[in-house]
């Protein structure tokens, strides 16, 4: 008994390829096939000057900033080791040496 059901269960491990592959039907010879392809689209994240106190300006971002002369735009006097900066319509208290975020003021 145990014999037959070895031998059944062998045929049916041995049949399952056969039975996969006989169900897959090849293209006609003349044609071609398309196949449609799934595609995964990546968000890409924009910031757009989201300035934040605490935030640390990147290197290009520190290029671009200009010091300015706080007192010609009514800002507080900095304390030491501080700086006005400007980019675009935004003035930042920025540390000089760390490039810390302190203050964000926005130019109106």
């Amino acid at each position: 008994m145990r014999k037959i059901f070895a031998v059944l269960l062998a045929a049916s491990v041995l049949a399952l390829p056969l039975a996969a592959a006989a169900q897959v039907k090849p293209a006609p010879a003349g044609k071609q096939v398309v196949v449609p392809k799934e595609t995964v689209k990546k968000r890409v994240v924009v910031r757009k000057g989201g300035w934040v106190k605490g935030r640390r300006l990147s290197p290009s971002d520190r290029r671009r900033a200009a010091e300015i002369d706080y007192r010609a735009y009514r800002l507080s006097t900095p304390p030491s080791g501080y700086h006005w900066v400007r980019i675009n319509n935004n003035f930042l208290l920025v540390g000089i040496t760390s490039g810390l975020i302190s203050k964000v003021r926005e130019a109106r």
